[in-house]
This record gives C-alpha cells, structure tokens and sequence, in this order.
C-alpha cells in the first residue's frame, strides 16, 4: 500500500541560507510543505524565492513566539524581546499570557506573510510547536477558521518516533493532545500523525528518516524538517551543523530510493476525521 508524506521544511525566512536551501529542495519537489517565519528581518526579501514553486509544495504559516522580536508594536511593548520556549510553556500553562498581545501578535505575523507571499498561507503550525500551547492554542484555530480558504493546521498530538523518546511525550503534552482534540471538534484539517523529532545530534539522518518512513501509518503523515545551506548572514544558530546533514540527504538519490523502497510517496496528507 502506498503512504503519504506531508515533507514540510520549517523555518523558511529565519536567515537567507537557510530560506535558500529550503527553496532548492523545494524546486526540486523533494519537499511538500515550506512554512514560514514572517517576524524575521529576512522573510520580505526571501519570501520572493517562493514564488514559482511548484504546485505540488504547499506555502505555511509558521508562528513563531520564542525567538526574535514581535512584529507588533503591542507585544513588543511587554516582551521586546520574545521569550525561550521552557519560558513561554511554564507561562502559557500557568495561565500567564499576556492574552490581548499575544491575540494581536497571532494577526501580525498573518499579515506579514499575505503581504509578502500574496495570498493566504495553505497551513498554519508553530515554531517549537507553540501553536498547540494552552492560551496560544484557542486564538490560533480561532484565526484559522477566519482565513480563506481554510488552512490545515499542524497536528502535534500523535508524534511517533525512533528515538527522542522524551522530546515526542513533551510535545504530546504540552498542548499536542488538546490540540488533537479541538482540530476534530473544529472540524480542521490535520496531519495524522506528526514525525520528525530527534535531538538534531545524529550524524547519520537517513538512518533517521528509514525508522520515520517504516513507522508511518497507512493514513499518512508529516514529517517536520530543518534542511539550509549556510549563509553568513544568517542569525546565530545552533542546529546549522544539522541543517546543513538534512539537506545533504533530502536533496540526494538516497532519499529517493529510501521513499520507494519504503512505499511512501510525498503529498498532502491532511484530514478532517
């Protein structure tokens, strides 16, 4: 039986090596889903490099509240400067959000990628998952339901592995089961399962991607990557090193023949039920 797999590079517009790798990979219809930073100083500019691609890649929203700055003038007043993620978790399940901010935040890096993409985003999913965060979570479906026409949403409720035990469990959670939930009674489109998660320190990332295509399931799934080339004008990052092995893999007859020999073809898995 053939097997679906939503391929989705994350983090497109954090820095242009990163943007660029993502693009190349993306012509080359390796990929089936890009999602996008829109609060970074680089996303206007690159933003040009998605216009093009083909119809088989999907162009997402990825909201980002743990690295950078906000976009809005609103947030930025109580947060110059956002939060790490250990942060923003203890904040959002202690109930500590600023609500109003983050609300006005969630429609500014909405607006930021209409302006510079030109229509609206085809999926909505979070940097380090926070969309599924309680406080988070609730203004951001009811973003969605606004948007037309209607994203999918990133489903962080059924993470299956190898390895990363620790990291799977804290994003079920987190807010990944709750979100589960809501999508379904929302009736939102969604990924069934969510693959992708590792500590970014294996070397050998098509060892990696081989257990990730075995455990698919028959309904399909995504599997969330982190593929860039480097650029020295890219910010400070810590998994560069990883970006640089993803690529690497995703862009080689490898992988190719890893989906084949595995059953599993790239493309749209997103549900309802």
């Amino acid at each position: 039986m053939t097997r679906i797999l939503t391929l989705c590079a994350d983090d497109f517009g954090l820095g242009p090596g990163i943007s660029a790798g993502i693009a190349r990979l993306a012509n080359s219809q390796r990929l089936s889903a890009v999602s996008c930073i829109t609060n970074s100083p680089h996303w206007a500019e690159q933003a040009e490099h998605l216009q093009g691609l083909p119809e088989s890649v999907d162009v997402g929203l990825h909201l980002n509240f743990t690295e950078g700055k906000p976009l809005s003038a609103r947030l930025a007043r109580r947060w110059p400067v956002l939060p790490s993620l250990p942060t923003l978790i203890a904040r959002a399940h202690l109930h500590a959000l600023p609500q109003a901010e983050m609300r006005n935040e969630v429609h500014a890096q909405l607006r930021a990628f209409i302006h510079a993409y030109g229509e609206p985003p085809r999926f909505i999913d979070g940097h380090q998952h926070v969309h599924h965060l309680p406080g988070l979570r609730e203004t951001i479906l009811d973003m969605t339901e606004h948007v037309q026409p209607l994203p999918a949403v990133r489903n962080t409720g059924r993470v299956l592995g190898p390895g990363a035990g620790f990291k799977r469990w804290m994003i079920e959670r987190t807010g990944g089961r709750a979100l589960a939930k809501a999508l379904k009674q929302r009736v939102l489109a969604h990924n069934p399962a969510l693959l992708g998660a590792y500590d970014f320190e294996e070397l050998d990332y098509g060892r990696l991607m081989r257990g990730w295509l075995k455990m698919l399931p028959p309904e399909g799934g995504l599997l969330f990557c982190h593929p860039g080339l480097h650029d020295p004008n890219d910010p400070p990052d810590a998994i560069a090193a990883a970006r640089s092995r993803e690529l690497a893999y995703l862009a080689s007859k490898d992988f190719t023949e890893d989906l084949a020999e595995a059953g599993v073809v790239l493309g749209r898995a997103w549900q309802t039920a």
